[in-house]
């Protein structure tokens, strides 16, 4: 509702309203109680002194700023996860034991961790400082009775502001006069026509896309003139109450950092608990403290996994790389496995499963029906009789139909010369300037070799009745050049407007040679519904020879004019939207359409981009629909519905809200202001790159380059893959860190020596890490990928069947670990050269599990053995660093190691081979369980 609203805790309001109705509805008040109220005057404006004094008052006409604390403050949150406590106590460790490489490493990773944290908390800050930029414009005022131009930040309540054709309106207004006004208000409302204004006083209850009688800040006028009075600023405005439900939206947390801080947390708790196990465990068999304290120290380095972090940002990295490939710009990287886990997309219609390009389709005439080929602003395109084949259309010359039928020449002349709106090319791309649905008949006319500039040339305009919402059509009074001012001849009236009215003003219809002949209503009625049963948009077509110098009136034109057609539009849907829609039913992702159109527009575009099951199975819901909806039951009524039309941006929000109390992860796309909310709101956001505003982009999580809905697919694609491969990671990584936590132990409860030192641990950790685990990241899509439902948002990071397998591994190594140890000091060897068994066993073991975790359910074989050359780079890194720790002197007088004989290798070997057997194994009989 636009109103004076107090603003915020200072309780400002227009002077006026102290002693009259707080927070008024404008659009419900006859417009002398609105000047009243407001204390100026409709026809003089504001006086400069009180001016001056309300902009004291009231303050400047700018959305406020948001707080969202210092950089300090902003750096201190980063921490605040459980996550960076293990890495904080992992390099604290590390400082303890004196390896000063491996914790400055470690607190490097938590910077990196730190400053990618910060950055998107300044990124989705930087959603509300665009809300500025679309009320920083000039606008032109009458002050003490003088019009001037002023910045529109000094605006006040009570101002009177003028309005032309391509003005950004500056605050919200309610109108006082005006002339065929019309206002594109898409971006606020979701409306993708262009809303015609009057000053009709309306019921208290109109919702903000029906207020005719006001215009709102940020939107665009599209044709006509008019004046208004300021009734809000700043916040106080609908594009304000937009900004303060975008500031009171908290982003939501990710599946992945929901998942990856329950999984910190629990593995924080164990390695603490083994940890202090280990040492009572010690204490008590006589050992000294102080070695106890060693031990468990060395163990908790061992188990904890160092590696996972730059591990799941390297993986992400690579995923967000993958996707702007595929034209997918991410600016969080946790929302890449994000979209991997949605389970149900809301996009808006317009612009994102539709052109947002208003396009003819076809055209009626009395000789016959048309089809419009071709879509979007751009030229290209024939009017062909319809039904005609791809071979008529290559055949046809441009305008040989419009030759061919006279009345379709007339009714393109009319569409294209009783006309306002420009067709202009900027680079690649046509622009429009003005009403799109006077662009798309103004198109339609060149498609069909009508040139209605060279008809303005020849016959100028000299007058007209613009459209407004009684008289439902607009008429253009054109006078041909004569080369003799005082010759007679004939005036042409054009006309265009709403099917009805524009019967109302015909008695006869041309047919395909001009003559003029009976109208037939009905049959004209019934093409008229038919064409709009089918989703479009119909306006007729008219014209009438006036004597020259006769004046253009209603009047004149009631019952004489001659109708030359209809004209069907359609704002058509994306030719890859259907293909997408069913990709991601396929997925199990449900799709959704939630839009600000009408609901007979929106259950169309659904029906035909296959949102909906067939087209008779259309479950919509109007925004005033849900608005009647109890609390309680309205999950419910969400979940079974799959078009929501009219709806506000309060509304998107209890929709986003509703489908994720129902345990959905949501992804929702938009291009306009009123999405951002929902954008935020939403699990995913995502914008549109062409044709979003900056709001909206900067609301959202990712952002679509082509503006295309079948990007949507690829990305979850995309997404899915990532959590695939981070699971891999964490599936081969943590049996490393469990087995080398449980060989520290059982040398602890065994009173026995450490088969590894923690030195070795972390070469083991760090270097496997790097040169193994992260290659994991660039493991390719497995097939089928894109066939399975989408992982419940409830289920943990590592099922049971996965945690099996990790204690299986664990188990593998510890007795590969002890039995070579043991053995080799069996057989005569010293202890530096047993531990370096026992560190060859861990790293060989993780080699060779590596290829089996490349894909958790196939065998390497069927996925194919080089399909990720990383590994093979990796694998030979990994075994040219295990030579310089056993052979390299210095790296033995480092890591304290020793050279080992070939047979030692073989015994290496021979644990590694029988581990990768034995999951193998594992694998073929549990492969139904993932």
């Amino acid at each position: 509702m636009e109103r004076t609203r107090q603003a915020g805790s200072t309780g400002r309001r227009p002077a006026a309203a102290a002693g009259g109705t707080a927070d008024p509805a404008h659009h419900g008040l006859p417009l002398h109680e609105v000047v009243l109220l407001l204390g100026t005057d409709h026809v003089q404006g504001l006086a400069s002194e009180e001016v001056a004094r309300r902009q004291v008052q009231f303050g400047a006409n700018v959305l406020p700023r948001s707080r969202g604390g210092g950089i300090f403050r902003k750096l201190a949150r980063q921490f605040n996860n459980p996550l960076v406590y293990v890495l904080l106590a992992a390099a604290a460790v590390t400082l303890f034991l004196g390896e000063y490489l491996d914790s400055g490493v470690i607190l490097a990773v938590v910077l990196v961790n730190t400053v990618i944290g910060f950055v998107q908390e300044v990124r989705a800050e930087a959603a509300l400082d665009a809300l500025h930029s679309l009320v920083r414009t000039r606008a032109v005022v009458v002050r003490d009775g003088q019009r001037q131009e002023v910045p529109s930040e000094d605006l006040v309540p009570g101002d009177l502001v003028l309005l032309d054709a391509g003005d950004k309106v500056p605050a919200d207004l309610r109108l006082v006069r005006l002339s065929g006004l019309r206002a594109d208000e898409s971006a606020l409302t979701g409306e993708s026509d262009a809303v015609a204004k009057d000053e009709v006083v309306l019921p208290l209850t109109t919702p903000v896309a029906d207020r005719r009688n006001m215009v709102y800040s940020g939107t665009l006028v599209t044709a006509g003139t008019g004046a208004g009075v300021v009734v809000a600023i700043g916040g106080e405005t609908e594009l304000g109450e937009i900004h303060r439900l975008m500031g009171a939206v908290q982003p939501v947390a990710t599946p992945l950092t929901q998942k990856l801080a329950r999984f910190s947390m629990t593995l924080t708790v164990a390695i603490l608990a083994l940890a202090a196990v280990a040492f009572l465990a010690g204490v008590a068999r006589g050992q000294e403290p102080a070695q106890m304290f060693t031990a468990a120290v060395a163990l908790a380095v061992g188990a904890i996994p160092e590696g996972l972090p730059a591990a799941v940002t390297v993986t992400l990295a690579i995923g967000v790389r993958r996707m702007a490939r595929r034209r997918a710009v991410v600016r969080r990287l946790p929302v890449v496995e994000t979209l991997g886990s949605t389970t149900v997309i809301c996009s808006d219609k317009t612009g994102t499963f539709t052109e947002n390009q208003m396009t003819v389709r076809a055209i009626w005439t009395p000789a016959g029906t048309y089809d419009v080929t071709g879509s979007g602003y751009g030229p290209e395109g024939r009017i062909l009789p319809a039904g005609a084949g791809v071979r008529g259309a290559a055949e046809e010359a441009g305008g040989a139909t419009a030759t061919a039928d006279v009345a379709l020449h007339w009714s393109l002349l009319a569409g294209g010369a009783c006309n306002d709106a420009k067709v202009i090319r900027e680079g690649d791309a046509w622009q429009v300037q003005g009403d799109p649905t006077e662009a798309a008949m103004l198109v339609a006319a060149g498609k069909g070799g009508v040139d209605a500039a060279h008809f303005l040339a020849a016959t100028p305009r000299r007058g007209a009745l613009p459209f407004t919402s009684e008289r439902q059509y607009m008429a253009t009074l054109h006078s041909p050049r004569l080369p003799d001012s005082s010759a007679t001849g004939q005036d042409t009236v054009l006309v265009k407007g709403a099917v009805e009215r524009v019967l109302e003003l015909c008695s006869r219809q041309m047919d395909s040679h001009g003559v003029e002949g009976h109208l037939t209503t009905q049959a004209v009625l019934e093409v008229a519904h038919r064409f709009a049963g089918t989703g479009l948009r119909v306006l007729a077509t008219a014209v009438m020879h006036l004597p020259a110098g006769t004046a253009l009136s209603d009047a004149n034109l009631h019952g004489h004019m001659t109708l030359t057609g209809l004209q069907a539009m359609f704002d058509p849907p994306r030719e890859a939207a259907a293909a997408a829609v069913r990709a991601c039913h396929q997925a199990g992702v449900a799709v959704k359409m939630i839009t600000g159109d009408h609901v007979g527009t929106a259950a169309t575009i659904a029906g035909a981009v296959g949102i909906t099951a067939d087209r008779a199975d259309r479950t919509a819901l109007t925004g005033t629909e849900l608005d009647a909806i109890p609390a309680d039951q309205l999950p419910d009524a969400v979940e079974r519905a799959t078009v929501f039309a009219r709806v506000s941006p309060e509304q998107k929000l209890r929709l986003i809200g509703a489908l994720q109390s129902r345990g959905h992860v949501a992804a929702m796309t938009g291009d306009g202001v009123n999405d951002a909310p929902a954008l935020r709101q939403a699990n995913v956001g995502i914008a549109m790159g062409r044709s979003g505003t900056e709001v909206a982009k900067e609301a959202s999580d990712i952002v679509l380059t082509d503006d295309d809905f079948a990007t949507i697919e690829a990305a979850v694609e995309e997404g899915r893959n990532v959590f695939d491969n981070l699971t891999k990671f964490i599936v081969w990584t943590l049996p490393t860190n469990m087995g080398e936590g449980l060989v520290i132990l059982v040398a602890i409860l065994a009173g026995a020596t450490l088969p590894v030192l923690p030195t070795q641990i972390l070469w083991i950790n760090m270097t496997t890490a790097v040169c193994l685990g992260l290659m994991l990241a660039f493991e390719p899509k497995e097939p089928g990928l894109m066939s399975r439902p989408p992982r419940a948002p409830g289920r943990p990071l590592l099922t049971w069947t996965l945690t099996l397998r990790i204690l299986l591994v664990s188990t593998l190594l510890v007795a590969g670990t002890w039995w070579i140890f043991e053995l080799e000091l069996a057989g005569g060897a010293s202890l530096a050269e047993a531990r370096t068994a026992a560190v060859n066993v861990f790293v060989a073991v993780e080699l060779f599990y590596l290829f089996s975790c490349r894909s958790l359910t196939r065998s390497v074989w069927r996925i194919g053995f080089f399909s990720n050359r990383w590994v093979i780079l990796g694998v030979l890194v990994q075994a040219a660093g295990q030579l310089a720790i056993t052979y390299s002197p210095v790296m033995n007088g480092l890591f304290h190691t020793a050279p080992i004989s070939v047979d030692t290798w073989l015994r290496i070997l021979g644990i590694a081979v029988l581990a990768s057997l034995v999951v193998a194994v594992d694998k073929r009989f549990r492969r139904h369980a993932f």
